[in-house]
């Protein structure tokens, strides 16, 4: 009898799980609705702000431009094309170097981050070093890639490696000095050796702090492409930008940034999606808000 009176209580709480289960789905679906529309309408006001400012004349379009000729402008290059050719072929080279400069700053950064955290004597070594060149305004080196390496594609990829490397080196590194003791010398009494503690402990604990960088290392990597790009080179969005500029065009300039704006969204997206697959062990999170 208590089996059977038990079976039917849990089966009485069964739609009432489900209820609330379902107005929890509404709820998160009622909030994603709003959020959403208050990013268009936050959208809409600042661009129809500054539309109507333009009209009324009290923003000057010749300096600042307009949302209107920022829209012609993206059309007439979508369809004739940028005064350095077809605007896919501008996008795909600024993406292609920002994507090599990424993954190869990526693999520098967790390798000589997890080194360097692993091996104290490393770290002390070379710590006078890596906060030299961190503190040095590393866009300059630009300059530098562009004399020694030359116009071609991987003069702005060692400015994006350079530019990644950093962010993604120093969280690996703290991410490896943050590791648990206790867990690691628990490991060390189940007879685990230097290598399974860095590819079964270390490693999967540092992660977390690897994974986050990755979101700022790719806005870096694009920063070091289009940079690059702006000094000297033969495609890719940094030249349209610094071709827009010296013909007084404020509206390509807007026109190129929003490009930009929609390529490093879409790389957020993709290394969100990553992240999840990545770290399904970690617990979720309960934030008030989510963007």
């Amino acid at each position: 009898m208590s089996a059977l009176s038990a079976a039917s209580r849990n089966a009485a709480l069964r739609p009432d799980e489900a209820t609330g289960e379902a107005a929890r789905a509404r709820a998160r679906l009622n909030r994603r609705l709003v959020v959403n529309g208050l990013r268009i309408l936050f959208a809409v006001v600042v661009l129809g702000s500054w539309e109507l400012g333009t009209a009324a004349g009290w923003i000057d379009p010749f300096f600042y431009g307009r949302p209107s000729g920022v829209a012609n402008q993206l059309r007439i290059w979508l369809f004739e094309g940028t005064a350095q050719g077809p605007l896919w072929q501008q996008i795909a080279t600024t993406l292609e170097e920002a994507t090599l400069g990424f993954l190869i700053g990526v693999g520098l950064g967790v390798i000589f981050g997890v080194a360097l955290g692993r091996v104290r004597l490393l770290a002390d070594v070379f710590a006078p070093y890596i906060k030299a060149l961190n503190a040095m305004p590393r866009v300059v080196l630009g300059s530098i890639f562009i004399i020694t390496i030359g116009y071609n594609i991987w003069s702005k990829v060692a400015l994006a490696v350079v530019l990644v490397f950093f962010v993604v080196f120093f969280n690996a590194f703290q991410g490896v000095r943050e590791v648990d003791r206790v867990l690691l010398a628990n490991a060390r009494i189940l007879g685990a050796s230097e290598r399974q503690l860095s590819t079964h402990v270390i490693f999967p604990s540092a992660l977390s702090w690897i994974l986050a960088s990755l979101h700022t290392s790719f806005g870096f990597a694009l920063v070091g492409a289009v940079v690059g790009e702006y000094l000297g080179a033969i495609k890719g969005i940094g030249l349209v930008i610094a071709t827009a500029q010296a013909t007084f065009n404020p509206n390509g300039v807007f026109a190129a940034m929003f490009l930009l704006a929609v390529v490093a969204l879409a790389a957020e997206v993709l290394l969100t999606r990553l992240e999840d697959r990545l770290v399904r062990w970690r617990p979720n999170t309960i934030t008030d808000v989510t963007i």
